[in-house]
C-alpha cells in the first residue's frame, strides 16, 4: 500500500471511530509497523488531518466539536445504539411528558418511538425529524444557537426555555463517562445545558453504550448519583454496574 493511500486510510477511520488508541490502529492496520504508524500520526497532525493524544488520536471534528459530526456517529456502533433505544423505549408510557436530548443514540431512540400520546421536548434536529411522522406524539423544539456538529441548539435562551418547564423523563445523550468524574461532554454550553435537564426532570435517563465508558470529555455534565438510569448495550465493566449500585442508580 502506497503511504498516500495508508495515510488516507488512517484518517478515514479515524474520523469514522471519533476516538481511537493506538492498539484499535495496530489491529486496524496490522501490517504496518508501529513505528510506521508513529510516524503517519505525527505527520497526520501537523497536516491537522487528526489530533494526536496520549495513547491514540482524535478526529477533528471531535477535538473541536461536540463529539464529531452527528452524521458520522449515527453510523457508529448502530447496532449498539439500537440494543439501547429499544431497551430505553420499555421507559416510556402514554401521558408523559418527556425531554429527549441531542446525539445519536437519542436520536435512535426517537427513531425508534411508538406512535402515542406524549408531550416530547428536544433541542435535537435530528430527533425532532424522527418524531415528525408520529400523529399523537407532541414535539416541542427548543431554540437556541445551533450547534453545527450535533445539529442541536444549546446557549443561554436554550437554558432559560428549560428552567421554565418540568419533565417527567429526561433521555441524556453524553460523550464520556469517568469513575469519580462523571459523564462529560465536549462544550461548556452543552454541559450546562444537560445539567438544568437533571435539575428540571424527575428521572434522569441516560443513554450510554459501552464504548463511552473511561472515555474522557474536556467539560463535566454531571455525576453519577444526580441520574435515576442508565441504559446501555450490555457491555459496561463491572467496575462501572459496581459504581451504579453504590450511587443507588439503576442500570438497564
Amino acid at each position: 500500500m502506497a503511504m498516500a493511500e495508508r495515510r488516507e486510510q488512517i484518517v478515514e477511520f479515524i474520523n469514522r471511530e471519533g476516538n481511537v488508541t493506538f492498539a484499535q490502529l495496530k489491529n486496524e492496520f496490522p501490517d504496518v509497523s508501529e513505528m510506521t504508524l508513529r510516524t503517519d500520526l505525527k505527520t497526520l497532525d501537523k497536516q491537522r488531518q487528526i489530533i494526536r493524544v496520549h495513547g491514540g488520536a482524535r478526529s477533528v471534528g471531535f477535538a473541536v466539536g461536540t463529539d464529531d459530526l452527528i452524521t458520522r456517529r449515527v453510523e457508529r456502533r448502530s447496532q449498539e445504539k439500537t440494543i439501547i433505544a429499544r431497551k430505553a423505549l420499555s421507559l416510556i408510557h402514554p401521558g408523559h411528558t418527556i425531554f429527549i436530548d441531542s446525539g445519536s443514540t437519542t436520536t435512535a431512540l426517537a427513531s425508534e418511538m411508538e406512535d402515542m400520546e406524549l408531550l416530547v421536548f428536544t433541542n435535537s434536529i435530528t430527533v425532532a425529524a424522527e418524531l415528525a411522522d408520529l400523529e399523537q406524539v407532541m414535539t416541542f423544539f427548543v431554540g437556541g444557537r445551533l450547534n453545527r456538529y450535533s445539529m442541536s441548539t444549546t446557549g443561554g435562551r436554550a437554558i432559560k426555555s428549560i428552567h421554565e418547564l418540568t419533565f417527567d423523563q429526561v433521555f441524556l445523550g453524553i460523550t464520556g463517562y469517568q469513575r469519580g468524574e462523571g459523564f462529560s461532554v465536549g462544550s461548556d454550553d452543552e454541559a450546562v445545558f444537560k445539567a438544568t435537564l437533571v435539575e428540571r426532570s424527575h428521572r434522569q435517563i441516560v443513554l450510554m453504550d459501552s464504548s463511552k465508558e473511561n472515555r474522557p470529555s474536556t467539560f463535566r455534565a454531571f455525576g453519577l448519583p444526580d441520574i435515576h438510569t442508565v441504559v446501555s448495550d450490555g457491555g459496561l465493566s463491572d467496575d462501572f454496574v459496581s459504581a451504579c449500585a453504590d450511587a443507588k442508580v439503576t442500570l438497564l
